[in-house]
C-alpha cells in the first residue's frame, strides 16, 4: 500500500508514524519506511542534473569539462560549479616523490594503470615512489568545498547515468564560465617547450 502513495504523502505520513512511535527509533523507521520515495527523489534530481550537463555539452556553450584531467582543472580554476561524479569511479590519486630530487608529482590512475611500472618512472628516469594514496571519490569528498563546488554523486542505473560513465569517464562538471581546454594544453606545451630553450 505505501508504495502506491506519492512521495510527499509517504514522506508526510512516515513523519506521522515516527512521531506516534516516538523518539529516535521512530525516526528511523519513517526513514525505513520512505526509502524507495526518498531514492525516487534523488533519481529525478540525477537525471535532471545529468540533462543539463548533456544540453550544455550539445549547444557546445565550453561551460562542461568531462575527464580526470579537464574536471579537476576546472576545479583548480575555480570554475567548477557543480562537480558530477560516478560513485563507483575506478580513479586513484597517488601523489608520488622523485626519489633523487625529492620533487612531489600527483597522478590519476586506475588499478590496471597502477600495474604499469613505466607509471612510476620520472621523465628523467628516476624512480618515483608512493607518498600517498586514496581513491579520487575519497579526495574529492575531503576537498571539493576549497574549490567553491557541489559535489553531485551519480549512478549508471539511469539512461543518462549510463551515458556519462560509459561515454564520458564517470567525473565531470558544470562550469560558472566557459574554459577553453584545448588552448590550455597548448599553452603548457609551450611553456614546457620554453623551459628548454
Amino acid at each position: 500500500m505505501l508504495t502506491r502513495l506519492s512521495p510527499l504523502l509517504l514522506l508526510l505520513f512516515c513523519f506521522s508514524l515516527s512521531l506516534l512511535l516516538g523518539g529516535e527509533n521512530g525516526f528511523n523507521q519513517a526513514i525505513e519506511l520512505s526509502a524507495d520515495a526518498l531514492a525516487g527523489v534523488k533519481f529525478i534530481r540525477e537525471k535532471k542534473l545529468l540533462t543539463q550537463y548533456f544540453s550544455e555539452i550539445a549547444q557546445e556553450t565550453g561551460k562542461y569539462a568531462f575527464g580526470v584531467k579537464d574536471t579537476l582543472q576546472a576545479l583548480e580554476l575555480g570554475s567548477a560549479e557543480e562537480l558530477i561524479v560516478w560513485e563507483q569511479l575506478d580513479v586513484n590519486r597517488i601523489v608520488l616523490k622523485h626519489k633523487e630530487t625529492g620533487v612531489d608529482k600527483v597522478v590519476y590512475l586506475t588499478e590496471r594503470q597502477e600495474k604499469d611500472p613505466k607509471n612510476f618512472k620520472a621523465e628523467d628516469g628516476g624512480d618515483l615512489e608512493i607518498v600517498d594514496r586514496q581513491t579520487l571519490l575519497e579526495w574529492l569528498a575531503e576537498n571539493f568545498k576549497n574549490f567553491g563546488a557541489k559535489l553531485n554523486f551519480v549512478t549508471d542505473k539511469s539512461q543518462e547515468g549510463s551515458q556519462f560513465c560509459r561515454g564520458f569517464g564517470g567525473i565531470g562538471a558544470l562550469l560558472r564560465y566557459q574554459v577553453d581546454f584545448l588552448t590550455m594544453e597548448v599553452d603548457e606545451v609551450e611553456d614546457d617547450e620554453d623551459d628548454f630553450i
